[in-house]
């Protein structure tokens, strides 16, 4: 049967590979304990991808990979991860006060195993301090500009080599930049190339405002109109533009929607058991990541929390031909809250390396300069040599 028709309840539950890391055993047991229908992992094969979900409640970026019949679920530690783009070249994560960037150097995957089964590894090469933002969302538009949700200041940024963050667009309701998270601006959706819808879980001017209103406050704006396309949302986030139509997950309802860019019309698509935040596509699939909240999070008086008590978090797969769930991951240990879902289409066993001996004795060079690359003797077998993709 292909993976695509077997329905996630039916399909049976499997535990997910034993996280690999540094970490105590215990620690790990405790992060990244999962299960996944028994289809995850050849769902994710049959698309041809893998997935990266940033959890900054439990401080991980989380690889989601498949291995034989499981779900590996690598993960890497980094402060208060969020936002992300990625591709199969290169990767932006925004943490903390800092966007990391990466190159993949796939060269490097020889050095990591024996015998070698990375398809891609992507090296730390520079990180650019922001300050805290509360960087959101994030993507890099055609020319190969990152645009980035900067929420605490409430407006869209890129960046320079000289700026922390330099505003680009902000919502017709802000006045000022300030650091005051007036509207909760907070998604990011590109279409032909250029950034053109985000979302906002209000339409405030006051610091903080956007509290006032969580249930049904939400907002949907078109940037190239400079106007609001959708009034009365419950908590959107991740705005996408995929398949010819505008999705967008209404995560107070737990609702994936689509919405008409010209007259606003909202319809329900999909319906998810937990707070939806995080979505990316592969192929026919909607991959949405799920949160249960906390009970001391400042989004439980909404729709989700009063109607769903029994909440769940992880990555749920939606067919977005029929909208019904066809594989999901849920974690079981202490990843509770997920923000960004990113999809790595053409990339089955990636590694991402930001600290320790490899990155320091890897070392990427232009193709003209590796062309001359030559030793008077054997070079150090811990030491590699690469062109960046």
């Amino acid at each position: 049967m292909n993976a695509y028709d077997t329905p996630a309840n039916s399909a049976g539950a499997a535990p997910a590979s034993a996280t690999e890391g540094e970490a105590d055993p215990k620690t790990v047991a405790e992060v990244l304990g999962s299960v996944h229908t028994t289809n995850f992992p050849d769902l994710l094969r049959q698309l041809g991808g893998s997935l990266l979900v940033s959890t900054y409640q439990a401080g991980k970026l989380v690889i989601l990979r498949p291995d034989g019949a499981s779900i590996n679920t690598h993960f890497r530690n980094f402060m208060r991860p969020m936002g992300m783009a990625a591709d199969n070249q290169r990767l932006a994560l925004g943490t903390a006060i800092e966007i990391a960037e990466f190159r993949n150097m796939p060269a490097v995957a020889k050095r990591l195993q024996d015998p070698p089964r990375h398809d891609a590894v992507y090296m730390a090469r520079r990180v650019h301090i922001s300050g805290a933002i509360d960087i959101h969302e994030m993507a890099w538009d055609k020319h190969g500009d990152l645009w980035f949700v900067n929420t605490l200041f409430s407006c869209l940024c890129t960046l320079d080599s000289k700026s922390s963050f330099v505003p680009r667009w902000r919502p017709r309701c802000v006045s000022h930049y300030a650091p005051e998270d007036r509207c909760h601006l907070n998604g990011l959706a590109m279409r032909d190339g250029r950034p053109r819808y985000l979302t906002a879980l209000g339409e405030s001017n006051e610091p903080q405002g956007w509290r006032v209103n969580k249930r049904d406050g939400g907002v949907l704006f078109d940037m190239a109109g400079d106007k609001v396309i959708t009034r009365g949302l419950s908590m959107p986030h991740s705005p996408r533009w995929y398949d010819n139509r505008l999705w967008v997950l209404e995560s107070g309802r737990g609702k994936l929607v689509t919405i008409d860019p010209k007259t606003g019309q909202k319809t329900d698509f999909a319906s998810v058991p937990g707070f939806a935040r995080g979505l990316d596509f592969l192929g026919p699939i909607a991959f949405i990541g799920l949160s249960q909240l906390r009970e001391s999070n400042a989004f439980t008086d909404i729709e989700i929390t009063d109607d769903n008590k029994d909440r769940q978090s992880g990555v749920w797969a939606v067919h977005i031909g029929t909208g019904k769930t066809v594989a999901l991951l849920k974690f079981t240990g202490g990843v509770q809250e997920i923000f960004a879902v990113q999809a790595l289409s053409g990339v089955l066993f990636p590694e991402i390396v930001h600290e320790g001996e490899l990155l320091a004795s890897t070392y990427a060079l232009p193709d003209e300069a590796l062309r001359e690359v030559g030793f008077t003797q054997a070079p150090p077998p811990t030491s590699g040599y690469a062109a960046p993709s």
